[in-house]
């Protein structure tokens, strides 16, 4: 006999949200802003006052001090519109449409991530040149290997230090964002030094998403090709409208371009925006790789 659950639309919505609240890697090293505003101003200080000498007995001057306004659009968006057929609708389980909404979260979240990594021509370039601390800014290609792979790490921190960025690294922390190749390298690495890092790399492996060298360690697919992510965490903006994020519309017998079909149609989407101010993109690394 067929089952005949309907679908249960307060449990899809909270099964979807659920998904979209998991730890992501964009969530945790982008600076995100929840708002219902299609545009949020920050601000840059772009006039700095410096310290000057003095002389005591003489007039000292006033020095500028000046804002430069950054703004954040939402105004982008990626959706993911499911069709059930009403008879597919009817014969599945309480559990299958469940699976269903985790899945659409699952995929409302990669989209963000690909779109995030996707703003690397934002951050400053790291290639060979400042690996090897010959030159700064460099587009030349890193093949990343077991034998260089700590000192990419060190030379993306020193980089770092250089552009000032020693306290907001301490406060916010450094991360890399790897390839399944590179962070395998980086295993291999943890796995050969560290004393009882190695021994427990050498026992369990290296956990998904890990710390070390003082630095949070990422995993995912959906780095730009030829490109890897570094820095200090929270320098690049990222604007979700808030009313349309974990939010799904439910239309019966949704029409299309052919006509209405016979079934239900659920929607959800995202509306998205990024923004760096200059200073921030400093310490914000493109690395070029092979």
């Amino acid at each position: 006999m067929a089952n005949t659950v309907t679908y249960n639309k307060h449990d899809y919505v909270v099964k979807l949200r659920q998904r979209l609240n998991r730890p992501t890697n964009w969530a945790d090293v982008f600076n995100v802003h929840y708002s219902d505003n299609r545009t949020i101003v920050n601000s840059t200080l772009s006039t700095e006052p410096t310290v000057v000498a003095g002389t005591r007995g003489t007039a000292y001057a006033y020095q500028d001090f000046a804002l430069t306004a950054d703004t954040l659009t939402i105004s982008t968006y990626r959706n993911i519109p499911i069709f059930i057929d009403e008879a597919d609708r009817h014969q599945q389980t309480y559990f299958r449409q469940m699976e269903i909404a985790d899945f659409q979260g699952k995929k409302i979240n990669e989209r963000i991530e690909v779109a995030a990594l996707a703003e690397h021509a934002s951050w400053q370039n790291f290639g060979v040149g400042d690996l090897n601390n010959t030159s700064s800014n460099d587009t030349a290609q890193i093949t990343v290997s077991a034998s260089n792979v700590d000192d990419l790490i060190r030379a993306v921190k020193r980089k770092i230090y250089a552009n000032n960025g020693v306290e907001l690294s301490i406060q916010n922390g450094f991360f890399f964002i790897w390839r399944p190749a590179d962070y395998e390298l980086l295993e291999a690495f943890v796995q050969a030094n560290g004393f009882s890092e190695a021994d427990v790399a050498l026992k369990n492996g290296v956990p998904v998403g890990m710390r070390y060298m003082g630095v949070d360690h990422y995993l995912t697919n959906d780095n730009a090709a030829n490109h890897l992510f570094a820095g200090v965490k929270k320098m690049h903006d990222l604007g979700i409208l808030r009313s349309t994020y974990g939010k799904v519309k439910f239309l019966e017998d949704p029409a299309t371009a052919d006509g209405a079909l016979s079934g239900l149609g659920i929607v959800s989407r995202v509306d998205i925006g990024f923004q760096i101010s200059t200073p921030n993109s400093t310490l914000s690394q493109d690395i070029n790789v092979v």
